[in-house]
Protein backbone atom coordinates (compact mmCIF):
# COMPACT_ATOMS: atom_id res chain seq x y z
CA UNK A 1 0.00 0.00 0.00
CA UNK A 2 1.64 3.23 -1.15
CA UNK A 3 2.03 5.97 1.45
CA UNK A 4 1.85 8.97 -0.88
CA UNK A 5 -1.24 9.06 -3.08
CA UNK A 6 -2.33 11.54 -5.75
CA UNK A 7 -5.96 12.68 -5.52
CA UNK A 8 -8.24 14.03 -8.26
CA UNK A 9 -10.20 16.99 -6.82
CA UNK A 10 -8.10 19.56 -8.63
CA UNK A 11 -8.87 17.99 -12.01
CA UNK A 12 -12.60 18.55 -11.62
CA UNK A 13 -12.64 22.07 -10.20
CA UNK A 14 -13.12 21.12 -6.56
CA UNK A 15 -11.55 23.50 -4.06
CA UNK A 16 -13.10 23.60 -0.58
CA UNK A 17 -11.75 27.07 0.22
CA UNK A 18 -12.29 28.95 -3.05
CA UNK A 19 -14.88 28.51 -5.78
CA UNK A 20 -12.83 30.82 -8.00
CA UNK A 21 -9.73 28.63 -7.71
CA UNK A 22 -11.89 25.62 -8.47
CA UNK A 23 -13.30 27.30 -11.57
CA UNK A 24 -9.81 28.16 -12.85
CA UNK A 25 -8.65 24.57 -12.36
CA UNK A 26 -11.76 23.24 -14.08
CA UNK A 27 -10.96 25.35 -17.15
CA UNK A 28 -7.31 24.34 -17.10
CA UNK A 29 -8.13 20.63 -17.01
CA UNK A 30 -11.09 20.57 -19.38
CA UNK A 31 -8.84 18.69 -21.85
CA UNK A 32 -8.23 15.17 -20.51
CA UNK A 33 -4.70 15.27 -21.96
CA UNK A 34 -3.84 17.96 -19.42
CA UNK A 35 -4.98 15.64 -16.62
CA UNK A 36 -3.02 12.69 -17.99
CA UNK A 37 0.10 14.85 -18.26
CA UNK A 38 0.02 15.61 -14.51
CA UNK A 39 -0.73 11.98 -13.62
CA UNK A 40 2.14 10.81 -15.83
CA UNK A 41 4.56 13.20 -14.13
CA UNK A 42 3.49 11.97 -10.70
CA UNK A 43 3.81 8.35 -11.82
CA UNK A 44 7.26 8.91 -13.30
CA UNK A 45 8.24 10.60 -10.02
CA UNK A 46 7.42 7.43 -8.11
CA UNK A 47 3.82 8.12 -7.06
CA UNK A 48 2.03 5.03 -8.30
CA UNK A 49 -1.40 5.34 -6.68
CA UNK A 50 -4.24 7.59 -7.83
CA UNK A 51 -7.30 8.05 -5.62
CA UNK A 52 -10.20 9.09 -7.81
CA UNK A 53 -13.95 9.39 -7.91
CA UNK A 54 -15.95 7.47 -10.51
CA UNK A 55 -16.52 10.71 -12.44
CA UNK A 56 -17.26 9.90 -16.09
CA UNK A 57 -14.00 11.55 -17.21
CA UNK A 58 -12.01 9.07 -15.12
CA UNK A 59 -13.23 6.51 -17.65
CA UNK A 60 -11.16 8.32 -20.30
CA UNK A 61 -8.06 7.96 -18.14
CA UNK A 62 -8.82 4.26 -17.66
CA UNK A 63 -9.16 3.82 -21.43
CA UNK A 64 -5.83 5.59 -21.96
CA UNK A 65 -4.03 3.30 -19.52
CA UNK A 66 -5.57 0.12 -20.85
CA UNK A 67 -4.03 0.97 -24.23
CA UNK A 68 -0.51 1.01 -22.74
CA UNK A 69 -0.32 -1.81 -20.17
CA UNK A 70 3.49 -1.93 -20.11
CA UNK A 71 3.75 1.84 -19.61
CA UNK A 72 1.43 1.69 -16.57
CA UNK A 73 2.37 -1.75 -15.28
CA UNK A 74 2.60 -0.64 -11.63
CA UNK A 75 -0.07 2.06 -11.69
CA UNK A 76 -2.91 1.65 -9.19
CA UNK A 77 -6.36 3.21 -9.11
CA UNK A 78 -8.03 3.69 -5.72
CA UNK A 79 -11.68 4.25 -6.73
CA UNK A 80 -14.04 6.25 -4.48
CA UNK A 81 -17.74 5.67 -4.93
CA UNK A 82 -20.47 6.62 -5.58
CA UNK A 83 -20.37 9.73 -7.76
CA UNK A 84 -24.01 10.77 -7.77
CA UNK A 85 -23.77 13.57 -10.36
CA UNK A 86 -22.69 11.01 -12.94
CA UNK A 87 -26.02 9.19 -12.73
CA UNK A 88 -28.07 12.38 -12.81
CA UNK A 89 -26.20 13.63 -15.88
CA UNK A 90 -26.52 10.27 -17.66
CA UNK A 91 -30.28 10.11 -17.12
CA UNK A 92 -30.65 13.69 -18.34
CA UNK A 93 -28.61 12.99 -21.47
CA UNK A 94 -29.71 9.47 -22.39
CA UNK A 95 -32.89 8.64 -20.50
CA UNK A 96 -33.37 6.10 -17.75
CA UNK A 97 -33.03 2.86 -19.76
CA UNK A 98 -29.91 3.88 -21.65
CA UNK A 99 -28.35 5.25 -18.49
CA UNK A 100 -28.95 1.94 -16.71
CA UNK A 101 -27.40 0.04 -19.62
CA UNK A 102 -24.36 2.33 -19.58
CA UNK A 103 -23.59 1.58 -15.95
CA UNK A 104 -24.41 -2.11 -15.74
CA UNK A 105 -21.53 -4.30 -14.52
CA UNK A 106 -19.28 -6.28 -16.79
CA UNK A 107 -20.92 -9.73 -16.50
CA UNK A 108 -23.63 -8.64 -18.90
CA UNK A 109 -26.90 -6.79 -19.10
CA UNK A 110 -29.23 -9.78 -18.67
CA UNK A 111 -27.50 -11.17 -15.59
CA UNK A 112 -27.33 -7.75 -13.94
CA UNK A 113 -30.96 -6.94 -14.68
CA UNK A 114 -32.08 -10.28 -13.25
CA UNK A 115 -29.95 -9.72 -10.16
CA UNK A 116 -31.28 -6.20 -9.74
CA UNK A 117 -34.88 -7.19 -10.41
CA UNK A 118 -34.70 -10.06 -7.97
CA UNK A 119 -33.19 -7.77 -5.36
CA UNK A 120 -36.02 -5.26 -5.75
CA UNK A 121 -38.70 -7.96 -5.67
CA UNK A 122 -37.29 -9.52 -2.51
CA UNK A 123 -36.33 -6.21 -0.90
CA UNK A 124 -32.78 -7.55 -0.79
CA UNK A 125 -30.72 -4.53 0.28
CA UNK A 126 -27.48 -6.50 -0.02
CA UNK A 127 -28.24 -7.37 -3.65
CA UNK A 128 -29.07 -3.81 -4.59
CA UNK A 129 -25.98 -2.45 -2.89
CA UNK A 130 -23.63 -4.92 -4.56
CA UNK A 131 -25.18 -4.20 -7.96
CA UNK A 132 -24.44 -0.50 -7.50
CA UNK A 133 -20.85 -1.26 -6.49
CA UNK A 134 -20.38 -3.37 -9.61
CA UNK A 135 -21.81 -0.61 -11.78
CA UNK A 136 -19.34 1.86 -10.30
CA UNK A 137 -16.42 -0.52 -10.88
CA UNK A 138 -17.22 -1.17 -14.53
CA UNK A 139 -14.86 1.55 -15.82
CA UNK A 140 -11.87 -0.03 -14.02
CA UNK A 141 -12.19 -3.41 -15.69
CA UNK A 142 -8.74 -4.95 -16.21
CA UNK A 143 -6.93 -2.32 -14.12
CA UNK A 144 -5.35 -2.60 -10.69
CA UNK A 145 -7.68 -1.47 -7.86
CA UNK A 146 -6.15 -2.74 -4.59
CA UNK A 147 -8.30 -0.49 -2.38
CA UNK A 148 -11.88 0.58 -3.10
CA UNK A 149 -13.28 3.45 -1.03
CA UNK A 150 -16.80 4.38 -0.02
CA UNK A 151 -17.25 8.15 -0.40
CA UNK A 152 -17.66 10.36 2.66
CA UNK A 153 -21.08 11.66 1.54
CA UNK A 154 -22.46 8.12 1.86
CA UNK A 155 -20.31 7.05 4.81
CA UNK A 156 -21.32 10.01 6.95
CA UNK A 157 -24.97 9.71 5.94
CA UNK A 158 -24.97 6.05 6.98
CA UNK A 159 -23.27 7.00 10.24
CA UNK A 160 -25.97 9.56 10.93
CA UNK A 161 -28.71 7.02 10.16
CA UNK A 162 -26.88 4.39 12.25
CA UNK A 163 -27.11 1.97 9.33
CA UNK A 164 -23.74 0.47 10.19
CA UNK A 165 -24.53 -2.87 8.53
CA UNK A 166 -24.13 -1.16 5.15
CA UNK A 167 -20.40 -0.91 5.84
CA UNK A 168 -20.26 -4.69 6.25
CA UNK A 169 -22.09 -5.21 2.94
CA UNK A 170 -19.65 -2.93 1.15
CA UNK A 171 -16.55 -4.46 2.78
CA UNK A 172 -17.52 -8.08 2.12
CA UNK A 173 -18.41 -7.46 -1.54
CA UNK A 174 -15.21 -5.54 -2.25
CA UNK A 175 -13.15 -8.35 -0.74
CA UNK A 176 -14.90 -11.29 -2.39
CA UNK A 177 -15.61 -9.91 -5.86
CA UNK A 178 -12.60 -7.65 -6.45
CA UNK A 179 -10.01 -9.16 -4.09
CA UNK A 180 -9.46 -5.61 -2.86
CA UNK A 181 -9.38 -3.98 0.54
CA UNK A 182 -12.35 -1.80 1.51
CA UNK A 183 -11.63 1.78 2.47
CA UNK A 184 -13.85 4.43 4.02
CA UNK A 185 -13.70 8.21 3.60
CA UNK A 186 -15.23 10.31 6.36
CA UNK A 187 -15.34 13.73 7.99
CA UNK A 188 -15.66 12.01 11.39
CA UNK A 189 -12.91 9.43 11.87
CA UNK A 190 -13.46 8.85 15.62
CA UNK A 191 -17.14 8.02 15.20
CA UNK A 192 -16.62 5.87 12.10
CA UNK A 193 -13.84 3.87 13.73
CA UNK A 194 -16.11 3.11 16.68
CA UNK A 195 -18.96 2.04 14.37
CA UNK A 196 -16.73 -0.27 12.32
CA UNK A 197 -15.31 -1.93 15.41
CA UNK A 198 -18.82 -2.69 16.67
CA UNK A 199 -19.66 -4.66 13.51
CA UNK A 200 -16.37 -6.55 13.47
CA UNK A 201 -14.42 -4.63 10.82
CA UNK A 202 -10.95 -4.56 12.35
CA UNK A 203 -7.93 -2.48 11.33
CA UNK A 204 -9.92 -0.63 8.64
CA UNK A 205 -8.46 1.75 6.07
CA UNK A 206 -9.93 5.17 6.84
CA UNK A 207 -9.22 8.34 4.89
CA UNK A 208 -10.15 11.61 6.55
CA UNK A 209 -9.24 15.29 6.68
CA UNK A 210 -6.31 15.87 9.01
CA UNK A 211 -4.76 19.29 9.37
CA UNK A 212 -3.47 21.70 11.97
CA UNK A 213 -6.48 24.04 11.93
CA UNK A 214 -9.13 21.30 12.17
CA UNK A 215 -10.57 22.12 8.74
CA UNK A 216 -13.49 19.74 8.06
CA UNK A 217 -12.46 17.51 10.99
CA UNK A 218 -15.61 16.68 12.93
CA UNK A 219 -14.72 16.72 16.63
CA UNK A 220 -11.42 18.55 16.10
CA UNK A 221 -7.73 17.52 16.04
CA UNK A 222 -7.67 16.38 19.69
CA UNK A 223 -10.44 13.82 19.11
CA UNK A 224 -8.58 12.52 16.07
CA UNK A 225 -5.32 12.30 17.99
CA UNK A 226 -7.02 10.27 20.71
CA UNK A 227 -8.64 7.88 18.21
CA UNK A 228 -5.42 7.43 16.22
CA UNK A 229 -3.33 6.84 19.35
CA UNK A 230 -5.17 3.56 19.91
CA UNK A 231 -3.71 2.29 16.62
CA UNK A 232 -6.84 0.38 15.56
CA UNK A 233 -6.96 1.62 11.96
CA UNK A 234 -4.79 2.40 8.98
CA UNK A 235 -5.35 6.13 8.60
CA UNK A 236 -4.81 8.15 5.45
CA UNK A 237 -4.74 11.92 5.76
CA UNK A 238 -6.29 14.20 3.15
CA UNK A 239 -6.79 17.99 3.02
CA UNK A 240 -3.47 18.21 4.85
CA UNK A 241 -2.90 21.76 3.55
CA UNK A 242 -6.55 22.75 4.24
CA UNK A 243 -7.01 23.75 0.57
CA UNK A 244 -4.01 26.08 0.74
CA UNK A 245 -4.74 27.70 4.12
CA UNK A 246 -1.65 26.13 5.75
CA UNK A 247 1.90 26.49 4.35
CA UNK A 248 3.12 23.17 3.01
CA UNK A 249 6.05 22.64 5.36
CA UNK A 250 4.05 23.68 8.42
CA UNK A 251 1.29 21.27 7.42
CA UNK A 252 3.63 18.33 6.90
CA UNK A 253 5.56 19.03 10.08
CA UNK A 254 2.35 19.03 12.14
CA UNK A 255 1.05 15.86 10.50
CA UNK A 256 4.30 13.99 11.14
CA UNK A 257 3.65 14.46 14.86
CA UNK A 258 0.28 12.71 14.72
CA UNK A 259 0.19 9.00 15.65
CA UNK A 260 -0.31 6.11 13.24
CA UNK A 261 -0.66 8.01 9.96
CA UNK A 262 -0.15 5.41 7.22
CA UNK A 263 -0.29 7.70 4.22
CA UNK A 264 -1.23 11.01 2.65
CA UNK A 265 -3.59 11.83 -0.20
CA UNK A 266 -2.80 15.14 -1.86
CA UNK A 267 -4.03 17.12 -4.81
CA UNK A 268 -1.55 18.73 -7.20
CA UNK A 269 -2.12 20.67 -10.39
CA UNK A 270 1.52 21.44 -11.24
CA UNK A 271 4.77 19.49 -11.48
CA UNK A 272 6.29 21.89 -8.93
CA UNK A 273 3.61 21.03 -6.38
CA UNK A 274 4.15 17.31 -6.91
CA UNK A 275 7.91 17.61 -6.43
CA UNK A 276 7.54 19.84 -3.36
CA UNK A 277 5.05 17.49 -1.71
CA UNK A 278 7.26 14.50 -2.43
CA UNK A 279 10.27 16.37 -1.02
CA UNK A 280 8.44 17.23 2.21
CA UNK A 281 7.08 13.71 2.51
CA UNK A 282 10.64 12.36 2.26
CA UNK A 283 11.79 14.88 4.89
CA UNK A 284 9.17 14.06 7.51
CA UNK A 285 8.57 10.39 6.69
CA UNK A 286 10.81 7.60 5.41
CA UNK A 287 11.51 8.20 1.69
CA UNK A 288 9.54 5.98 -0.68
Amino acid sequence: MDRLVLGDNQFFGINHMSEEKGRIQSIRFRDIEAVIKVIDFAYDSGIRSFMCTTHERIGLICDHMRKSPSRYATFQFLPCMPYAHKYVNAITEAGVLRAIKRFLPREGILDAMIRGGTAVASKDIDGLATLLIDAEMKMFDGLSTPIIFLQNVVVDLLLGLKFDNAFRIFAEHVKTRYQAEPGFITMNLPRLLSALEKIGITDPIICSNMNKIGFRMCGGPDAYNKALSAGHCRAFAMSVFASGAIPAEEAMSWLSGQPNIHGIVFGASTTEHILRTKELFGKYWAPQ
